[in-house]
């Protein structure tokens, strides 16, 4: 066992700092896991915060067979699958229905389980080391919108055995041993798994695949959120692509090619019109390794500038062709991003 032995008898003898310093330092990955089988951002917190108290309670049991990585990884898993358990997937608007008439204003739907963000931040891949000698080095696309979205139409069993066979590379036999299931279920769920998966992902896989940001990628950025804060239509509509699709959670409206979405721009940045937003300052972030932007608002009779959505952005080619906003205030803590930005000297209007 690569654990020390002096803190794993502490932990066993009931040290909860012992414990801490044993199963903190898998936090990130588990929770990255956790966001993988739920789709939920918030979700995924509570789930390690389960784990470690099911792992707590339960750490008198271990004995060290497997490594204190592996444990917690399976205790994670059921976790999770306990959780899944009668819930419905999680999506985002394009996939319940048509794209909407721009001219649609349709209230938020806090009944629908939206898929969530996960701030790069917070994510750090598993990395192999002594200590860890099963650790692998997690890709960077298991974490793209576009793949959770697609695993999230994998019944929990299945969803379970695809990411700990095909994203953490573990053998059928181990994955086996913590689903309680035979060999063969396994290489059948992911056989089943893989069908699906291929069924609701882009055929081609640089059109899921998170990578790092180019110079061009970043530029791009600057010039949206130069455009957002000037409310310059034109300079918007230059950036997005022909096709381009552009989501709103948890408002169930979505918008298909840039003439669409130019029409729902223009009537919510008309300060004559009822549906006005306000005024735009943003922030630079990174979410599901891609690109993005915090977006705050200032209405006319408001004095300081809200919280208002955090956009995921993909850009290909220099043009933006998918942008998912969410517009889940909760979320600008997990982002590290303040709830509010007060005046600045530059303006860009009233």
């Amino acid at each position: 066992m690569g654990d020390d032995g002096a803190v794993v008898a502490a932990a066993r003898a009931g040290d909860e700092s012992a414990f801490a310093a044993l199963v903190e330092r898998h936090r990130r990955e588990l929770r990255v896991h956790c966001y993988r089988m739920l789709g939920s951002f918030d979700e995924s917190e509570d789930l390690v915060q389960e784990t470690f108290l099911r792992a707590w309670k339960g750490f008198g049991g271990f004995e060290g067979r497997s490594t204190l990585r592996t444990w917690l990884y399976r205790i994670a898993t059921n976790a999770c699958l306990d959780a899944l358990d009668g819930r419905a997937r999680r999506v985002l608007p394009h996939h319940l229905a048509a794209p909407s008439d721009p001219s649609a204003d349709l209230p938020p739907r806090t009944d629908i389980a939206w898929l969530q963000p996960f701030p790069d931040r917070l994510w750090e891949p598993a990395a192999p080391g002594e200590a860890e000698p099963d650790a692998v080095t997690v890709s960077r696309e298991t974490i793209e919108l576009a793949f959770l979205a697609a695993i999230q139409h994998l019944p929990p069993r299945q969803r379970a055995v695809l990411i700990l066979r095909d994203v953490l590379g573990w053998p059928a036999g181990q994955t086996a041993a913590l689903l309680e299931g035979s060999v063969a279920s396994v290489n059948s769920a992911l056989q089943r798994a893989r069908a699906t998966l291929r069924e609701h992902l882009p055929e081609r896989r640089l059109d899921w695949a998170a990578v790092e940001p180019t110079e061009r990628e970043r530029a791009v950025l600057r010039r949206y959120m130069d455009a957002l804060e000037r409310a310059d239509l034109a300079a918007v509509a230059d950036l997005l692509a022909a096709e381009v699709r552009t989501t709103m959670p948890p408002y169930p409206m979505w918008f298909r090619g840039r003439d669409a979405v130019m029409a729902a721009l223009a009537s919510s940045w008309d300060p004559g019109r009822p549906e006005y937003v306000g005024r735009f300052r943003t922030v630079a972030t990174r979410a599901n390794g891609r690109p993005a932007v915090a977006s705050y608002v200032r209405g006319l009779d408001e004095h300081a500038h809200r919280a208002f959505a955090i956009g995921v952005l993909r850009i290909e080619d220099g043009l933006i062709v998918e942008l998912t906003a969410f517009h889940d205030l909760g979320l600008f803590a997990a982002f590290a991003l303040p709830a509010t930005l007060p005046p600045r000297t530059r303006s860009y209007g009233t």
